[in-house]
Formats: C-alpha cells, structure tokens, sequence
C-alpha cells in the first residue's frame, strides 16, 4: 500500500511537472520570440516561435486554473443594465450551491437548479447556459470542487453521496423548483428525486429536464460505453487512479487526475484538436488572433480540467455504465432502494441531440420508460435534430430551439405564468421517437459549434 501511495504521488507529480514545464517553455519561446534585437532581422520564423509560445504558455496555464464565470448584466425591461452576482449559498467539502443573483430585479417565478456534471470539466462549462437563463429565471448551480483541493480528512465521495448532495439542494431550495440536469448527473438527479418521493414527497421538484444523460448506458453504443464495458474495474484502478501530489491540499486522496482526463478526451479527437492548435498558432503568427476569438473561448474553458475522487469516478463507471443500476431500477444509497417508479408528482423531460457521440439517443430517453407512476400527460422528449452533445446544453441548438422548449415544459407544469420567447417553436413531442446514431461534425472552435466535451 505504501509503494503503491509513493508510485501514485510520483505519478500524479510527474504529471505536473510536464505540464509546468512545457507552460515554461512557452512563456520562454514568447519572450524568445519578441526580443528587440530580433526585429532587426525579420525572418518569419522569429515571429512563429513567438506565437507558438503564446499559445503553449496560455494551453498549460489553464490546465490548472478555475475559470470565472464572468456572467455578463441582465437587460432589465427598462433598458438598464442588472449586474449578476455569484454568491455561495450552501457550502460543502465536495461542492457548493451557488446562486446567480440578480440585483435590483425582484424574484423570477421560475427557479432552476442546474445540476452541472462532475466529469473533468468544472461547472464553468455551463456558463453559456446560465446566462441564456438568467433573463427569465432565477438560477442556482452546483458546484463542484476539484478534489486535489479537499484534504483526506473530509472522507469519500461517491455516487450515493453525490445523489445526497442534490436531495439536500433541491430540499433547500423549496418545492417550487425546476431541475435541469447535464450530461453525466442526469441518472443521479433521477435517482435524487426518487429519494425525495420516497422519503419527503412535498420537497419533490416541478419538473425534471434531463438534457443528454446515461440513464441507459447500454441503449445505444458510443465509444465511452465500449470503453466502461471493455475495460476491467481493476484495470482502471490500477492504470487511472493516482495520488495528490504535496502541492495542493488534497495531498495523498486518490483521485481520476483531470489532466489524465484531458488526455483522454484529447485523443478521442487528436487530429482535429492538433489542427485547431496549428490554425492558432498560424493566426497568431499573422497578427489574426485575439484575447477573447473562438479558439480561445472555447479551449479556455475545454483545457480546465477538476480531478474526480477516485470512488466516485470507479462507482460511476460500474454502477451506472457496467452495472447498469439506474437501468434496471436496482440503484440503492445506503442499503435502501432508489425506486423510480415512485416519482408520480414531477414532470420529466428528455433532451437528446442526433449527432451526440457521447450520450447517444436512446440513453437519456429511457427515463421516460422507468419512471412509470408519472403520467404520460407529465412526460416530454425532444431529439434535437443535427446536434452534437455540446449543442444540447449550451450551443445554437440550445439558444434557438431547445432553451424554449424547456422554458415551456416549467411553465406548462410548473403553474409559472410568464410565456416562453416568442421565437418558441411547437413544443415537444410525447411520442417516443427513434435516435439517430449518425455522427456529426465535432470540430472544436467555440460555443457555437456542436463539439464534443465528455461530460
């Protein structure tokens, strides 16, 4: 056990010290590249070795750092501007509960908990989702802290005390809430909302927009599914979990490493990733580039990468992906049963993309199926035509078809008044519909695209 701790440590240090270091010699290569003297001989190769150092120190550099949410003011209907406020309204060792307040606006009838994914990427990646919800509700996040930062003594966090975490959230929160759930939380806050049907049914929320989930792993193949199913629990033990180095706080936790993380989501679109860099440093080199363009908006936020503490990431993969737990109806939290077919008081709401390569369709739709004591009057599905896994949550698909849609699955359940924009089209069908597998275009380039982010 101790050698293991020390292999780990060295490990998860090594990583670090690849990082720092090619983070070093960009900034080396930019300073290199900019000296005065050079400009007496303006060979172009001086100005490429400048801006493949802008580039390189910038990519490193963000690998560690927490982006802000930098959510810009709320145009109030009177023309002026609402600054909005990040506050912390519950705090936890393994993540927080945090509330976009607006000033000067009065309390939205519309209140929307965002369960953000804890899957490498911090709940940042919603940004873009907050603010195109912020003019018509009052919104809440979870967020969720990078476990390099959580000393040992704070003890594990797994699945069940994940799905804990949103009971006490949904609960503080009050009945009156709409859930919407991204990506990998969506078969937890299910199971959240089951235990509070179970146990306090009067805490249940309104509604429940699922958006692109693994409720059912195994209803359609993506590589993440063949790979949950392919590889052993004691080979992802032995090969992805390592220690926290002595440099941060959590100094000896097991983790899922977030930069082993960006590695793998790296590799799962190497060429285009190795192109899009290749473009940038050319644009930088011409003088094209900017502070805020598309490549930088988008790789600011792709390259920051969390560490997952290592239950949680191995509970993941074999209670939801190998076991199938929330499939079957066989998830349990401290011994008791999660039965989904206790949910009878919400209304449930699926949102799939046809082009999603990491959560196909037919994963996040089984939902629908399990949860058997919710009439079928209270349950809505939406394919999104054309659509990627990050265009379901948080890009064009997202802003001009999806949001509105969701906006009028609360209301129509929720008893808000305020109509959804104008721009909304029919809503969403109750018909089960058949997802296509086809694969779209996922080149990253920024929000607007349909890019994959293994989330």
């Amino acid at each position: 056990m101790i050698y293991r701790g020390l292999r780990g440590i060295a490990s998860y240090d090594a990583m670090e010290s690849i990082r720092n270091t090619n983070e070093w010699l960009g900034a080396t290569a930019r300073a290199l590249g900019a000296y005065p003297a050079f400009a007496m001989a303006p060979h172009p190769m001086f100005r490429l070795i400048s801006a493949w150092g802008r580039v390189a120190e910038r990519s490193f550099h963000r690998m560690v750092v927490k982006p802000d949410w930098d959510i810009p003011p709320v145009l109030g209907s009177e023309g002026q501007d609402h600054l909005v406020y990040v506050e912390q309204e519950l705090a936890r060792p393994f993540g927080n509960l945090v509330r976009f307040r607006v000033a000067r606006r009065e309390p939205m009838e519309r209140r929307v908990l965002l369960v953000a994914p804890m899957s490498g990427h911090y709940a940042t990646l919603l940004r873009s989702t907050v603010t195109s919800l912020l003019p018509d509700c009052d919104v809440w996040v979870t967020d969720w802290t990078n476990a390099r930062d959580i000393p040992v003594s704070e003890g594990r966090f797994d699945v069940e005390d994940y799905a804990e975490y949103l009971v006490d959230f949904i609960r503080h929160l009050g009945p009156d809430l709409h859930v919407v759930a991204v990506c990998q939380p969506a078969p937890l806050a299910l199971a959240a909302t089951a235990m509070l049907a179970r146990d306090e049914p009067a805490a249940q929320p309104r509604t429940l927009t699922l958006i692109g989930g693994p409720i059912d792993p195994d209803a359609a193949a993506t590589d993440v599914t063949d790979f949950g199913n392919r590889v052993t629990m004691g080979e992802l033990d032995a090969f992805m979990i390592q220690q926290v180095g002595f440099k941060y706080r959590g100094a000896g936790r097991m983790v899922y490493p977030g930069l082993a993380q960006l590695s793998s989501f790296i590799a799962m679109n190497a060429e285009t990733h190795g192109r899009a860099f290749a473009d940038q440093i050319f644009a930088e080199a011409s003088g094209k580039a900017s502070e805020h363009d598309k490549h930088n908006k988008f790789y600011d936020e792709y390259l920051a990468v969390m560490d997952m503490t290592a239950e949680f990431y191995l509970s993941t993969v074999e209670r939801i992906f190998k076991n199938g737990e929330i499939a079957a109806n066989a998830f349990t939290v401290r011994g008791r049963h999660v039965d989904l077919a206790a949910i009878r008081d919400v209304a449930i709401m699926t949102v799939e993309g046809a082009n999603d390569d990491i959560s196909a369709p037919g994963q996040c739709v089984a939902a629908l199926r399990l949860c058997s004591g919710v009439p079928d009057a209270n349950k809505a599905q939406h394919l999104e035509p054309g659509a990627g896994h990050y265009g379901i949550f948080a890009g064009k698909s997202w802003r001009l078809r999806i949001r509105p849609l969701v906006l009028n699955f609360m209301d129509e359940h929720g008893g808000a008044t305020k109509p959804a924009p104008d721009e909304a089209p029919s809503r969403p069908s109750r018909k089960r519909r058949k997802g296509s597998e086809a694969i779209g275009d996922t080149r990253p380039g920024g929000p607007e695209d349909d890019s994959k982010i293994a989330v």
